[in-house]
């Protein structure tokens, strides 16, 4: 593929280093530990049993987490290949 300016396998490369970048920034999110709870800690609703088990350390209900999922900013993309192409995109 013609990459412009760039050597050949250099945008297969900026695509495999975004990837890496993004699964080891997914990697270093802390998973809940210890024991928990079974009420939420938002909204005071039962947590049931069977999200207990599946996350030990739970502490929100499915209903506080997809909301404070929701509020989460979109992260946008690292612009590496620097071309002005994928600047004006």
């Amino acid at each position: 593929m013609a990459g412009g300016w760039s050597r050949d396998g250099a945008v297969g490369e900026q695509i495999e280093a975004s990837i890496q970048d993004e699964l080891a920034r997914l990697r270093a999110r802390r998973a809940p530990t210890g024991e928990s709870l079974t009420h939420c800690a938002e909204c005071d609703e039962p947590i049931p049993e069977a999200r207990r088990q599946a996350l030990p350390g739970v502490k929100l209900c499915i209903d506080c987490v997809s909301e404070r999922d929701a509020k989460a900013p979109a992260r946008g993309g690292i612009n590496r290949r620097g071309s002005k192409d994928s600047q004006l995109r």
